[in-house]
């Protein structure tokens, strides 16, 4: 893109006056034609405690980039909470908001020739929405995370999001009361900020951190804490910088910088959520991504953060331990980080880790040092079988039990399985499977943090598995698998699953199977009928017309013709 693409289109000649006139009563004065004008997409919304404290980092940065030479001009976009949304129909909106986002971007910068964007976001979708339009745009650009919430308090334990739901299952099992659950519900989520636990919202910010697209530490910092307001100004600055330097996202989002993503979200035991928004990402890039790239990242990769939710700490703990750049310091010691790889500020990754120590502090166990980490290897594993022959998803930590072979219990919905686990109608060593919930045969691949988390509540978190071709909250863990691809919608095996099956599912082999010989799934696939779509008009039904494959990231402008 040429340099003030923007600020060029306003100055040239006297056919640009009604341009000027436009501009001039939003506050342009005559010195500011020539400045880069930079558009900050802001995620701002009081539906969702994760961007409820967006606006005032958004005119936070908007002072920033006009003291720096800039010209900020604001711009609104849109959020679903998918905390508020979950286990409701709602749900099906979450992941479709991401691409609602991206091309509410695209469409501003593109049709206002913006010379560069800040993005300022909260919620999970908020992030891979925004990158992806980065991704497209290909003009100067940075992502400042809204920030996280503090943890909740009861009882002298800390508390999120995810307590609220697993209080739910503890409450149908009969292990708590009513004064208890109420209790839960109203300390869990005390104030502004996404999620607390290493959630998908922070996970992605971490990410985003990590590929060189946000500022270093930004993405464990406090959404109430003035760190974080301070950090969304030094944000715009260097957005400036970047327009003036011309940095692209082009330069910045590189196979490396996925390879550097990726390895620090096994490092800090990261959502399963962030192999599809990185798919997607690299998708709108045009860098080349597979499921089999998390498979061999993670083999070399230790899971050194303690964290939720199947660890104690949160997200500002991590922050106060040394955030992620000790994290990746880390890494790249032991030669598991592309140094090399630029970031938005003009700057390497090694030149921005150069005065971080190369082993956490020792008074704090956060951070493991290298030699005792977590896990000896990464957390997201690739399963893959008759069931899943394009891939599957899954959290391979935290699980006691490795493997399980049993009776398959078919839902038609996450409605229908959430009633079955709230009446006791499921028992040690079966195995749920969820289907018709995925892109297209949702549509919108809702997250199943509802029944997940009545199973752990219920205590079978470590007999009973899960699959589905839907995805799984950043919260969930226990033994569960999602993205389940080619989904049941399209005919995948896991639309051909009789109830009483016998089904495996094997952390250790990365192994998804139905024992069902080719011959009878042959039978069963010839008299299989696709169903119904189920919205014909609306988002929903020009999603299910476009979306892509979850193993190609769920994208929906993928071979448009």
């Amino acid at each position: 893109m040429p340099e003030n693409r923007r600020s060029q289109v306003v100055t040239q000649g006297v056919q640009r006056t009604p341009n000027r006139a436009m501009l001039r009563a939003v506050g342009f004065q005559d010195s500011d034609f020539i400045k880069p004008i930079i558009g900050i997409a802001n995620g701002y919304s009081t539906i969702t405690p994760c961007n409820m404290g967006i606006n005032d980092l958004a005119l936070r940065a908007e002072a920033g980039a006009r003291a720096a030479g800039g010209m900020p001009q604001l711009f609104g976009t849109i959020t679903i909470s998918d905390g508020i949304s979950m286990g409701t129909e709602g749900m099906k909106y979450s992941l479709v908001s991401r691409d609602v986002i991206a091309d509410s971007i695209e469409t501003v910068c593109n049709g206002q020739s913006l010379d560069g964007v800040l993005a300022i976001g909260g919620c999970d979708k908020n992030m891979p929405g925004a990158m992806i339009a980065m991704a497209r745009l290909n003009i100067p650009a940075i992502f400042v995370y809204g920030g996280t919430i503090k943890p909740g308090h009861l009882d002298g334990k800390d508390l999120t999001v995810v307590s609220a739901f697993e209080a739910v299952g503890e409450y149908s099992a009969g292990k708590i009361g009513d004064e208890q659950l109420m209790a839960v519900e109203k300390h869990a989520c005390p104030g502004a900020g996404s999620c607390g636990g290493m959630y998908t919202a922070n996970t992605m910010s971490s990410a985003f951190e990590a590929m060189g697209m946000s500022l270093m530490y930004s993405s464990t910092m406090a959404a109430e804490d003035a760190e974080k307001a301070e950090s969304a100004e030094k944000s715009a600055h260097a957005l400036v910088n970047a327009i003036r330097q011309q940095i692209l996202p082009s330069q910045v989002l590189t196979r490396q910088a996925f390879e550097n993503a990726i390895s620090v979200i096994m490092a800090v035991g990261g959502s399963t959520n962030s192999v599809l928004h990185l798919l997607a990402i690299a998708s709108t890039m045009g860098v080349p991504l597979t499921l089999d790239d998390f498979e061999t990242i993670r083999a070399r990769v230790p899971v050194l953060c303690d964290l939720k939710p199947s660890g104690r700490y949160v997200a500002t703990d991590l922050h106060r331990a040394g955030g992620i750049p000790q994290v990746m310091k880390m890494l790249l010691v032991k030669g598991l980080l592309h140094g090399d790889a630029l970031t938005i500020t003009g700057q390497t990754i090694a030149e921005l880790l150069q005065d971080i120590p190369d082993e956490p502090a020792a008074d704090q166990d956060v951070i493991r040092p290298w030699d005792k980490p977590m896990y000896t290897a990464g957390h997201l594993g690739i399963l893959k079988g008759n069931l899943a022959t394009e891939g599957a998803v899954a959290k391979l930590t935290g699980i006691k039990k490795r493997k399980i072979t049993g009776p398959a219990r078919v839902f038609e919905s996450e409605e229908d399985c959430l009633a079955a686990i709230l009446a006791g109608k499921i028992q040690a060593g079966n195995v749920i499977v969820v289907r018709y919930e995925g892109p297209r045969g949702g549509p919108g691949m809702r997250e199943m943090l509802a029944p997940t988390s009545a199973i752990i509540g219920a205590g079978l978190g470590d007999s009973v598995g899960l699959i589905t071709d839907g995805r799984f909250s950043g919260g969930t863990y226990g033994m569960v698998v999602g993205h389940v691809a080619p989904e049941a919608y399209v005919g995948g095996t896991i639309a051909l699953v009789q109830e009483g099956d016998t089904i495996t599912i094997d952390a250790d082999a990365r192994l998804l199977q139905v024992h069902v010989s080719d011959e009878e799934l042959a039978q069963r696939r010839a008299q299989w009928q696709p169903p119904a779509p189920r919205y014909t008009r609306g988002v929903l039904a020009k999603y299910a017309k476009l979306v892509s494959s979850s193993s190609l990231g769920a994208v929906t402008d993928l071979n448009l013709f």
